[in-house]
């Protein structure tokens, strides 16, 4: 399926200048064969390495025998082609080009190439034993693929067996403590915190294990690992430094092609420095990193990651609404960071005035340079490969051969790294480059071509023939070849149409009969390109992203649509920063400023298409998704080539868009108008937020996410928060603190007087100190009012000693912050995670009633009856985590609040809840999962 349209070359013209229309050479002829060769190949390469990663080294080697003699199968069956098959196949072929060329319209040169072509099959035929044979066109598919496969089966089954067989292996099984030499050959990588533990920050480095002391006994190996340590001195390693450790072995999780996982304790021991090339490269992005701290947080820690894959100061915000927004690809050094720059390097090659070729070498060069730069990690070198498929095609001046170069680096890659079989990374990259060289091309022309369309042909019929898709039979019309009238790449020769002008307006040769040609003019050749290529690339991941996150994007190509301009400039920007700030710094922060500009486009639109209704949309993952994805593509496919219901599917599609965008936030709108407070449904933890007036809000508790919080905050409009109260340092409570702190005024913040967790609470007071907030405790009796929310604080009492009950943190919920918030139309008690103890001296030291109740604890079954009834509320909020693991809430707590005329409402079921004034009392509105 070679790409003729415009920018590549004529396939009807040769070296020697332009073939004779009517008849196709051989080599034309064979060029749809092959331009898919290595295709299946790579696929059972990929598939093999895929299986057999996850069983033993036996079962590859047997699947590698099998596959080898499936090949000599096939060789010895298909053995005895002759020379008669192809002089036939070729004479037929003739024929057909012949007859169907027209003899009326027979040219000079046509009847030069007619007779070279006759003469070059009455040789063939007469020579018949010196002509070589041709085996089947499957044939040589077939072995290539069954070889491949094999020599995949193969390479897996030698590595599986070298990393289960040695004494790493041994240890690991066993669980044993080592001191180990390791040579990094990764950057470090910071993992989130998990589990509300304020320790040290932790890090994933893959490495190669050198030496194992264990015992007494010292080893020699090299073997890959994957380490798994903490501490800060982790931050500053860069791939290549070689370190001591001490640690204990795990067996890895199957399918990883490592030997064991190192579980390194304490801080490791440096022995030596990282190499040149490592040393260069770490720093220009560290002078990266320098430059751009004239840049606001969000974009300072973008612009790293824009450039070189550095994401180390990325906001996990502004990664989530990449991720969210189909845009994932710009934080990691992918093709597109490789096609800019080298881009950028053909452009200076035209102006030097290289050939063709050389500029394809120069732009690979320029690709290999930014590599370095970005650390030569797996990863990056898979985006690198996959830039250099573009090279190739550029090059050779032939797309066809771009799809054969992706299918080269698929097999090269599955036979010498097999492990990113099972990468996604690895699949979309494959994907998308694959996309954008079959389908953006061929998009891109049809959204750009000029058509010609007939009055009669309108609603699909036309009295001299039928056109549908494309196909006019009766002028035979079909992919852009007209058959009578021989049109072939848009020049329709005899007719006299040439590069889709009709000349005088007449058609000749292909007579569309019933009424006059009109043009339909499309969209500019380069709007239509910036519209194909991310829809190609996103067309093309979709199976991949429902295997992977069971999700759908459809804002992706819009998303990316609107940052395409800002990416380009972004990145060479800062490219150039990196590349000048090791001896210029002032320099490289003049440069990153416009770079921060277009990133803060980038960040901007990222937000705002996360936050369009539907912007992604929940879909069945694994197998069953991806079943019922080709399902809803078939019927998509038969509907759009229907004219009638292709109408009718844009108008129903119309409808729904304006219900989704119009109707929708006019009958429910989002938050409710003058809504009082707000529990953000943030999962397995606590967020609230009460009003305090236009774009402001209290905020209690912050949920373990500071990403869902943060939304929930954008969702209400709140940029400014006077007050915020910590009712107690557990992590499903205080962990998304910097969600509320973004882009945000924080007034002061209120504490439990009770500092029980004194590492939790250091760590908060650390947040609050660098952003320069206030921390007050709280005491009994404590009173502020914001807007039409009065606050009060009831408990804890600093005078009472803790409160210690049946868990390991209850001492910690006893020190809850107990707030009762009052509005004119009714009040609310929030108890934080009070557990009975406190609950039942809360009850002896106040009298408290409330409308509603903010369930304590998430509603887990250590609840005071006697207090729950004497609030006398009648609503309760749980603010509580689908399938959680702690059985929130308990159904003895469910049970009670109907006893006592509680109405329940739960964020597991309708997300985030609203309380409004309605009637001159208090309602609950829910927003819906």
């Amino acid at each position: 399926m070679a790409y003729h349209g415009p920018g590549a070359p004529d396939p009807t013209r040769t070296d020697a200048g332009p073939r004779p229309a009517g008849i196709e050479p051989d080599a034309a002829l064979e060029e749809r064969e092959h331009a898919w060769p290595l295709t299946l190949p790579a696929l059972a390469a990929w598939a093999s390495a895929l299986i057999l990663l996850g069983c033993a080294a036996v079962v590859s080697m047997i699947v590698a025998v099998s596959a080898v003699l499936a090949t000599c199968a096939v060789a010895w069956h298909t053995r005895a082609s002759t020379p008669a098959r192809r002089t036939r196949a070729s004479g037929r072929a003739w024929r057909t080009r012949a007859s169907t060329a027209g003899w009326h319209t027979i040219t000079p040169n046509r009847a030069w190439h007619i007779c070279a072509t006759t003469g070059t099959l009455i040789t063939r035929a007469s020579t018949g034993s010196r002509s070589p044979a041709t085996p089947p066109a499957w044939r040589n598919v077939t072995l290539a693929t069954l070889i491949c496969a094999a020599a995949v089966s193969a390479s897996v089954a030698f590595r599986v067996h070298a990393l289960t067989t040695g004494p790493a292996a041994e240890l690991a099984a066993n669980g044993s403590s080592i001191t180990a030499r390791i040579a990094l050959t990764d950057d470090p990588k910071r993992r989130a915190s998990r589990g509300g533990r304020f320790g040290q920050d932790g890090y994933v480095v893959p490495a190669t294990l050198e030496t194992i002391q264990s015992a007494g006994n010292r080893q020699t190996v090299s073997v890959p690992i994957t380490v798994f340590a903490s501490g800060n001195e982790w931050s500053g390693l860069l791939p290549s430094q070689h370190l001591e450790v001490t640690g204990r072995l795990a067996k890895p999780t199957p399918g990883d092609l490592v030997a064991a996982v190192l579980l390194v304790r304490g801080p490791p021991r440096v022995l030596t420095p990282p190499s040149r090339l490592q040393t260069i490269a770490g720093s220009l992005r560290s002078g990266l990193r320098a430059a751009a701290d004239v840049l606001p947080p969000d974009q300072r820690g973008l612009l790293p990651g824009l450039v070189v894959g550095d994401v180390s100061r990325m906001d996990p915000q502004v990664a989530s609404d990449l991720r969210e927004a189909g845009m994932n690809h710009l934080h990691a050094v992918s093709g597109a960071n490789l096609a800019i720059v080298a881009g950028a390097a053909l452009a200076i090659s035209r102006v030097i005035g290289l050939s063709l070729p050389m500029r394809a070498g120069f732009a690979a060069v320029a690709m290999l340079a930014f590599a370095v730069v970005a650390r030569p990690s797996p990863s990056v070198l898979r985006a690198l490969l996959m830039g250099l498929v573009a090279a190739v095609a550029l090059g050779t001046g032939r797309a066809r051969d771009g799809f054969a170069a992706l299918s080269a680096t698929v097999l090269l890659l599955m036979l010498f790294a097999p492990e990113l079989a099972r990468s996604y990374g690895f699949a979309l990259s494959v994907a998308a480059t694959a996309g954008i060289l079959i389908l953006a091309p061929r998009w891109r022309d049809r959204l750009s071509s000029t058509e010609l369309r007939s009055d009669a042909s309108q609603g699909g019929d036309s009295p001299g023939g039928d056109s549908r898709g494309g196909d006019l039979r009766g002028g035979d019309l079909r992919g852009g070849d007209l058959r009578g009238g021989d049109l072939r790449g848009g020049d329709l020769r005899g007719g006299d149409l040439r590069g889709g002008d009709l000349r005088g307006g007449d058609l000749r040769g292909g007579d569309s009969r019933g009424g006059d040609a009109k043009r339909s003019y499309r969209l500019p050749r380069w709007l239509a390109e910036a519209v194909a290529v991310p829809a190609a690339a996103q067309v093309a991941v979709t199976p991949v992203l429902v295997l992977m996150s069971g999700q759908l994007t459809p804002v992706a190509v819009l998303a990316n649509l609107l940052v395409a301009p800002a990416v380009a400039p972004a990145t060479l920007l800062g490219f150039g920063a990196a590349l000048v700030a090791p001896l210029w710094p002032d320099a490289a922060s003049f440069l990153v400023i416009p770079a921060g500009y277009a990133v803060g486009w980038i960040i901007t639109v990222a937000g705002w298409a996360v936050g369009l209704p539907f912007a992604t949309l929940p879909w069945p993952s694994g197998l069953l998704g991806l079943a019922l994805l080709g399902l809803a593509v078939a019927i998509a496919v038969l509907i759009l080539r229907r004219r009638s219901w292709r109408a009718m599917a844009l108008t129903a599609a119309a409808a729904a868009l304006v219900a989704v965008l119009v109707v929708r936030p006019i009958t429910g709108p989002w938050p409710p108008k003058d809504w009082l407070m707000v529990m953000c449904d943030v999962g397995q933890g606590d967020g609230l937020v009460i009003a305090a007036g236009p774009g402001q809000g209290v905020v209690v508790d912050t949920g373990p996410d500071p990403i869902v919080m943060d939304r929930c905050l954008r969702r209400l409009g709140v940029d400014d928060v006077p007050l915020l109260v910590l009712t107690h340092p557990h992590a499903d409570h205080v962990d998304g603190l910097r969600g509320v702190l973004r882009n945000r005024r924080v007034g002061a913040t209120v504490v439990s007087p009770q500092r029980t967790e004194a590492r939790a609470v250091a760590h908060v007071s650390a947040i609050l100190a660098e952003r320069r907030i206030p921390e007050w405790t709280a005491a009994p009796g404590s009173r502020w009012r914001f807007g039409p929310s009065d606050l009060s604080v009831l408990a804890p009492d600093p005078g009472m000693g803790d409160l210690h009950g049946q868990g390991e943190g209850s001492a910690i919920n006893n020190s809850s912050v107990v707030l009762h918030v009052r509005w004119r139309s009714g009040s609310i008690l929030l108890g934080g995670d009070l557990e009975t103890e406190a609950q039942e001296e809360l009850l002896r030291r106040v009298r408290v009633r409330a409308d509603i109740l903010k369930t304590p604890h998430h509603g887990s079954g250590r609840q005071s009856p006697a207090f729950l009834a004497s609030l006398g509320a009648r609503a309760a909020l749980v603010s509580v985590g689908a399938d959680n693991d702690y059985g929130h809430p308990a159904p003895s707590t469910l049970a009670l609040l109907r006893r006592l005329g509680a109405t329940t409402y739960r964020t597991d079921q309708s997300g985030d809840l609203a309380v409004v004034e309605r009637d001159g009392g208090l309602a609950v509105v829910a927003r819906g999962p």
